[in-house]
Formats: structure tokens, C-alpha cells, sequence
């Protein structure tokens, strides 16, 4: 039983929490590659410009154009969202962590390669941003 009172922490975040298994599954994977980045970097799993980046990357899955289920891998996307300073560091953290994914989180880096082998959708125009 659920003794949480509405309006509290947990269901605040399960409100921001996107409703699409793909995104949940994008939101564990770039964050598993942060902080798997950030541990052999920085020493540190949760400094805070590694936060800020992966507060930033989620915000940006939540807010696709693309909508929940359409969204293409963002190496496939032609609309890119990410700030250039953030995706150049996104980009060198892809680039480090891709390949120790397979030993570290094999099941979201082999759905993340599968998901890569799909066909991006057509852009989306005039469709406005979620909150």
C-alpha cells in the first residue's frame, strides 16, 4: 500500500517521467554512459557537470519533436537539439562509453544498436514542443 501523499516527491517525478518504455529506455542508457564516463574521468560518479548533463539530455528526450514512439536514435535525428558546448560533450561521452555499454549494460546497449538500425521517420513540421 502506497502510503505517499499526492503532491510529494515521487509523484512529482513520476509526472515528469515520460510515458513512452523507448524514452525510459534512452533516458537509462544516456545515463548509464555518463556515469560510467564520469567514473573513469572525473572519479566521481554524480559531479556535478556530469548532473547538469544528464538533467540537460533527459529534458531533451522528454521534449522530442518526434513525439514518444517515432523518436530515431539521436545519431539518425536531423533536428539537433542539444546546445553545441553540451553536444560535443555528449558526443565524447557516446564516443568513450559505446564500447565498454557492451560490458557494462549489455541488454540497453544491444536495444540501443537495434534501435540505431531503424528507419528515421520523416521530420516533424509545426509540431510544437512538449512541456
Amino acid at each position: 500500500m502506497n502510503s505517499e501523499q499526492p503532491g510529494t516527491r515521487r509523484s512529482a517525478r513520476a509526472s515528469q517521467a515520460p510515458e513512452h518504455p523507448r524514452l525510459r529506455r534512452e533516458q537509462l542508457t544516456v545515463s548509464a554512459m555518463i556515469r560510467l564516463y564520469c567514473a573513469h574521468h572525473h572519479q566521481d560518479p554524480d559531479c556535478r557537470h556530469c548532473r547538469q548533463l544528464r538533467e540537460f539530455a533527459h529534458q531533451r528526450l522528454r521534449r522530442c519533436r518526434y513525439g514518444q514512439g517515432h523518436k530515431p536514435t539521436c545519431a539518425k535525428c536531423d533536428i539537433h537539439c542539444y546546445a553545441p558546448a553540451m553536444r560535443k560533450q555528449i558526443q565524447l561521452i557516446m564516443k568513450w562509453s559505446g564500447p565498454r555499454m557492451l560490458w557494462h549494460h549489455p541488454w540497453l546497449a544491444l536495444r540501443h544498436l537495434l534501435d540505431s538500425r531503424r528507419k528515421a521517420p520523416k521530420r516533424p513540421h509545426g509540431r510544437p514542443l512538449p512541456p
